[in-house]
Parts: C-alpha cells; structure tokens; sequence
C-alpha cells in the first residue's frame, strides 16, 4: 500500500487524500465485493424459502428463457 497523500486547507488540516489510481481501482473492488457480501447476508436473512437452482433453471427452459 502506498503513503497516503494529503491536501490542507490554509490552516493545515486535512481536508482530502490522494490515491494511486490502481489503489483507488483496488479500493473501488473492495468495496463492490463487500456491497455484494452485505447485499447477500440480507437475501439470506429476510428469505421466505429457497429453491433448488436445477428447478429454476428447468422452468426458465420451459419458459423458454
């Protein structure tokens, strides 16, 4: 990881960081990748019932979908 980078306002308190582009194309990933965990841990909490992905996709087929 690199040093973070930092611009001041005129009193010298931070105000915004500066990020290596991959870095922040990293950070971005993380973030997505935690958004779909949080995203999951609430499908499975608030789930009425499951179904088998096998029969899903058979009544998707014979939808013809």
């Amino acid at each position: 990881m690199a040093k973070a980078k930092y611009l001041t306002d005129e009193r010298g308190k931070k105000t915004a960081v500066l990020l290596d582009i991959r870095e922040y194309q990293r950070f971005l990933q993380r973030l997505e990748e935690l958004e779909d965990a949080l995203s999951l841990d609430e499908a499975i909490r608030t789930a009425q019932s499951f179904r088998d992905y096998g029969e899903i996709r058979a009544e998707l087929k014979q939808e013809g979908r």
